[in-house]
């Protein structure tokens, strides 16, 4: 099936439509939205007073790429955090002329309203070494645990096949890294080799006793499906025997509820402080063309249940059917 003939379930109807790589934060009172939209040309934003309230709320511009140079193309994947007492937001952005010159950029609001505020450019995040993003670099999170920041991201080995990894490393501040990266994952298993080997879209989650890093593996066309790595809370995160990595996806297309190709999610809180998760996925699985250019990933949402201290991430949990 594809975009002009593909069946309706109870399922794959969006939360919002046409909006990858959602990211949702709940910040005090107010709940916060910011995707990659579709022509990969600017950074969005909206807010509201409940979850529900984000699937109608205005849509704001809040930056637009370069007409050249840095921050000219692919402007994937922002994320909205409030550290330190003040708003950032990490994106990826190539360049038109090398429109896989793609790196991770920071933007700093002006001030306490993201919405309205101005925001200015605060380049890249500065590397505590000088290999780090050497090559195409992308999907940067960032969070805080154990009275830690910490940052996450994917990149690619820049010799031989091209693979796409995950690193992590400790910051100094929401714009600096303390220490050089650590390999964290490299996508090992066959489900995380379809098409490309992918490993990328972190997500961090922490449980009761243990934290967890989710990832996106393969190519972003049915195959696309979630990983879990997982490490105790107490751990040294960045040493890497500390994580454990799941041997199978824990998230994956659907077929019967006519979702294909979830990952790259986001966790966050809803009014009740129950943990959901914001993901986008595809109504059908025949894509004409290449992947990446196909509008339609919308954005769902799903609560997340708890077993034996683990996240299950079940369909059957959906919200907004």
């Amino acid at each position: 099936m594809n975009s002009s003939n593909y069946v309706s379930t109870a399922w794959n109807t969006p939360f919002i439509a046409q909006r990858a790589d959602p990211y949702i934060l709940h910040e005090g009172d107010s709940f916060y939205f910011t995707a990659s939209v579709p022509a990969y040309d600017r950074i969005v934003l909206r807010k509201a007073d409940t979850l529900e309230g984000l699937r109608n709320a205005p849509e704001k511009e809040i930056w637009h790429r370069h007409a050249s140079g840095v921050m000219s193309w692919h402007i994937w994947a922002p994320e909205i955090h409030y550290l330190q007492g003040k708003w950032y937001i990490y994106f990826a952005a190539g360049e038109r002329d090398d429109v896989w010159e793609i790196r991770p950029w920071v933007l700093v609001c002006e001030g306490q309203d993201p919405l309205n505020d101005p925001w200015r450019e605060a380049g890249k995040v500065q590397c505590a070494d000088p290999f780090t993003f050497v090559d195409f670099s992308l999907d940067m999170t960032v969070f805080e645990t154990g009275g830690s920041l910490y940052c996450v991201w994917a990149e690619k080995v820049s010799v031989g096949k091209k693979i796409s990894n995950l690193y992590i490393a400790r910051m100094k501040d929401p714009l600096t890294l303390e220490t050089p990266q650590m390999l964290l994952t490299t996508p090992s298993y066959a489900w995380e080799r379809h098409g490309f080997w992918v490993n990328e879209g972190p997500a961090f989650l922490e449980g009761e006793d243990r934290v967890f890093l989710t990832f996106s593996a393969s190519d972003t066309g049915p195959a696309y499906c979630m990983g879990l790595l997982w490490a105790e809370k107490d751990a040294d995160l960045m040493d890497i025997s500390a994580w454990h990595k799941l041997n199978h996806p824990v998230f994956q297309t659907d077929e019967a509820k006519g979702l294909y190709g979830p990952g790259h999610n986001s966790f966050f809180t809803d009014e009740e402080g129950k943990t959901c998760m914001a993901y986008h996925a595809r109504p059908y699985d025949e894509i004409l063309g290449d992947p990446l250019y196909d509008p339609n990933r919308h954005c769902y949402i799903m609560d997340v249940q708890w077993k034996d201290g683990m996240p299950v991430l079940d369909y059957m949990n959906q919200r907004f059917q």
